[in-house]
């Protein structure tokens, strides 16, 4: 009886054991997986950051699915192209010729607008051009503070120029001014810098002069060219983001406009060009000017020595008193601390004068007739 006991018992406590199983731990796969879920969401999230600040691709003009190439243009000896518009008496016919270089946001038929009745009493031929991704003019991703200097030059070569030539450039074409000073200057006849955008990093700046200068700023345009400067890589997905304001002059914020500005903005409306500006992407052309224009440069402007010691050319520098765009702090600075340079400061102007009537000819006469 003790035996059968003993085994009722013992088939009792196998059924508890059959009812009862011993979990299965979790399998090795499952448990690597579950504690690699953070990592891969973490590597995804990474992903679609990196593809949110990585500009498009431009849209290159005469290339399939660019834009087309509607006017003449000259290749450079990388053989990148310029696009060009030429004005005023013909070249063949010139006293003087002058090469134009446009501001941000900007193109070749943005040029000075002399009247024919100047260019024909001094035989004025102008021709203006596309800066880099801008309008129909190749992109220049590996652009420095010293190569549109270069491409100027390679301009005026191409269209059999001469040895000498006299450039003028306004708003961000006349900070380049500085560059062809520095790296052309025996090219040179004579220079006009019209409202150049200024750099607020370059030595020589007082800190006083640059910091008014720089709270002339809305804070929007202060933390793009602070992007600008200190995390270019930020600087397109900064200027794209609908979460913020961003550039107040790719915007066309009016609160950038001085009162005398104001009164000339009707003259945009002959633009119907302006959507050719930003045709082959807004990266390549108005982004890059603002990292070349507020990046970290090697050399400053402000530290030059007079490139015609002899006086063989004159510089002048134009800047209007209530430029709210381009602060004309910078430039009264420099004035001061390079003696060569002749300046004239515009007392109501502000970033738009050359557009006002009758500067473009005042401008243009002062530069050639510089005893005047």
């Amino acid at each position: 009886m003790a035996d059968s006991g003993k085994k009722r018992d013992g088939s009792a406590n196998g059924a508890e054991k059959k009812a009862s199983p011993t979990p299965k731990p979790p399998s090795s796969s499952t448990s690597g997986f579950s504690k690699n879920v953070p990592l891969l969401v973490f590597v995804l999230l990474l992903g679609l950051l990196y593809r949110q600040l990585q500009p498009p691709a431009p849209k290159i003009c005469g290339t399939p699915g660019g834009p087309p190439v509607t006017g003449p243009r000259l290749q450079l000896k990388d053989g990148r192209h310029l696009a060009y518009h030429e004005y005023g008496v013909p070249k063949d016919q010139a006293k003087h010729k002058i090469i134009f270089v446009h501001g941000f946001d900007s193109c070749r038929y943005d040029a000075l607008q002399v009247s024919p009745e100047l260019a024909e009493e001094l035989g004025v031929y102008m021709v203006s051009f596309d800066r880099p991704g801008y309008g129909e003019s190749d992109p220049h991703p590996g652009r420095t503070e010293d190569s549109i200097a270069f491409d100027i030059e390679g301009l005026a070569d191409g269209l059999q120029l001469g040895p000498k030539f006299y450039l003028i450039g306004y708003s961000m074409g006349g900070e380049i001014m500085w560059s062809c000073l520095k790296n052309i200057p025996h090219r040179l006849a004579g220079v006009s810098i019209l409202g150049p955008v200024g750099n607020y990093w370059w030595s020589g700046y007082p800190s006083n002069v640059s910091t008014e200068a720089w709270y002339v700023q809305l804070p929007q345009d202060q933390w793009a060219v602070r992007v600008a400067h200190h995390a270019p890589w930020l600087a397109y997905w900064w200027n794209t983001q609908k979460l913020f304001p961003a550039s107040s002059v790719i915007s066309f914020n009016p609160a950038i406009l001085s009162r005398e500005d104001l009164t000339v903005i009707p003259k945009f409306a002959y633009r119907t060009y302006a959507g050719q500006v930003r045709q082959q992407g807004e990266h390549e052309s108005l982004h890059r000017d603002m990292l070349v224009g507020f990046g970290k440069w090697g050399w400053s402007p402000l530290e030059m020595e007079n490139p015609f010691p002899a006086g063989e050319a004159a510089v002048h520098l134009w800047h209007g008193a209530e430029d709210l765009i381009v602060p004309v702090q910078l430039s009264r600075h420099i004035a001061q601390r390079l003696p060569w340079v002749r300046y004239h400061e515009l007392p109501t102007a502000g970033h738009l004068f050359p557009i006002t009537e009758g500067m473009p000819d005042l401008i243009v006469r002062s530069m050639l007739l510089t005893d005047e």
